[in-house]
């Protein structure tokens, strides 16, 4: 039955593989379960609705894409999507949650749309593949800097923006913290060089336990206000009565505050970042898993776009932000995830923890961020193959690789590569070689920068 569905063979995967690499994808995405209610909870929603919402949401998405792609790629609310939902929408904008709902679940039918109408893939398929391997190596360094943040290795310095932590300042929270996450990335590497089947995981659950013995022994000290929360799972379960406080209310709103203009802005933002987030992440984990073909196209895109898009739909119903393509997916393929066996199993993963999630939310961040580092490492091998001998391709993929974790944003570093590729190779005379699409997206990059 596994076999005829997700063509296990056929992907030189096994059963085992894919189930290990699944429950990897989940850990290292289960923060989502505490970030997203806390970051929406700002917009006035109940932290608890948004939780279970989350969590199906991603259940849904996950699900989706397995059984209509059959690919190894999870689904959640994203990062950056759900504090601009948050902080500009409802703060800076002054909208009500319901309507930032609404904004969200018509960005999600818009895309449902693009994808039908091949759209989307044809996006995917006119970026240029040396600009496709820059994206990879991009997101590989910007999973890595996020990895350096959650285990506190890497911290904000006033004088250089970011800077190394100070072990022995705080030792017993923030320093021991980080160093348990410099522990847990050795482990991975060397677990992952004597070919250990699950290093990934291993390394994630070993760190974890580490961290409890650690706070046996009185080496780790819990302090909540500074935001470092005891490491033993937390026993307990969700009310799911809860949900019925988001379900469906961005259908229940009043547009006579709203207006049409800057309603439409929101939602082109939605539609922005969320489109390139989604198209970067799918050309970064694909490549790494080798399923591009020689042309830099993925078999399946409009099946994968559509299941982010129904994703995105069903999330805003639920009431949470835009659900997207996760690039902590590239943690399951780098534990040797093929198929859509293993988002089958994140997604039930998702789905039980809407009722057993203090436990899943007790997972610390520092016990998953050496995962995400040493995926950035396998992620950012990719740069072997840019072609560095054509300047006109290699600086556009170099421009769009530093962007993306100097800029925080994936959607960002896909701008710069796509705006910088068409004007080099214009000035330089190779503007045969530019697909009139790509035109057309460097154009839109340029008025976003503008108006949005």
């Amino acid at each position: 039955m596994l076999e005829k569905w997700f063509k296990l063979k056929e992907n030189n995967t096994t059963a085992k593989t894919e189930v290990m690499a699944g429950i990897t994808t989940f850990m290292t995405m289960a923060y989502i379960l505490a970030v997203n209610p806390t970051m929406l909870a700002a917009a006035g929603m109940d932290k608890t609705a948004v939780l279970i919402a989350t969590a199906l949401a991603s259940f849904i998405g996950t699900m989706a894409m397995a059984l209509l792609a059959n690919y190894p790629f999870a689904l959640a609310p994203g990062m950056g999507l759900n504090a601009y939902f948050a902080y500009t929408v409802c703060g800076a904008m002054g909208y009500s949650w319901q309507v930032a709902l609404m904004a969200v679940f018509v960005e999600g039918l818009v895309f449902i749309v693009l994808s039908l109408t091949n759209v989307r893939e044809a996006i995917f398929n006119a970026i240029p593949l040396n600009l496709k391997k820059g994206v990879s190596v991009g997101i590989g360094l910007f999973i890595a800097f996020i990895g350096l943040q959650n285990g506190g290795i890497v911290v904000a310095n006033s004088s250089t923006l970011v800077s190394y932590v100070d072990f022995t300042s705080n030792f017993k929270t923030a320093g021991i913290c980080a160093l348990l996450a410099l522990i847990g990335l050795f482990v991975i590497a060397i677990m992952y060089i004597k070919n250990v089947k699950g290093a990934i995981l291993f390394g994630i659950v070993i760190t974890w336990v580490l961290g409890m013995i650690c706070q046996a022994a009185g080496i780790y000290v819990p302090d909540a206000e500074a935001g470092f929360y005891s490491l033993y799972p937390a026993l307990g379960f969700t009310d799911l009565t809860a949900i019925g406080q988001t379900f469906g209310q961005c259908f229940k709103l009043d547009f006579s505050g709203v207006h049409v203009f800057d309603f439409i802005a929101v939602v082109c933002a939605f539609l922005f970042v969320d489109m390139f987030d989604t198209l970067g992440t799918l050309i970064g984990v694909a490549n790494k898993a080798d399923m591009l073909d020689k042309d830099g196209r993925l078999p399946r895109i409009k099946e994968a776009l559509l299941a982010d898009a129904v994703a995105t739909t069903a999330g805003a119903v639920l009431g949470t932000s835009t659900t997207t393509t996760f690039v902590e997916s590239s943690s399951g393929v780098a534990a040797g995830a093929r198929t859509g066996l293993s988002s089958v199993v994140t997604g039930f993963l998702f789905l039980i923890s809407v009722v057993l999630s203090p436990i899943f939310c007790s997972i610390p961040s520092f016990a998953t961020a050496p995962a995400l580092i040493f995926v950035g490492f396998l992620m950012v091998s990719t740069v072997t193959s840019i072609e560095f001998t054509d300047m006109t391709e290699a600086i556009p993929a170099y421009l769009c690789l530093l962007a993306m974790p100097l800029m925080y944003s994936i959607s960002e570093g896909i701008a710069i590569g796509v705006i910088s590729y068409v004007i080099i190779n214009v000035v330089c005379g190779k503007a045969k070689k530019i697909t009139p699409l790509m035109y057309v997206l460097a154009v839109l990059f340029v008025c976003k920068y503008i108006f949005l």
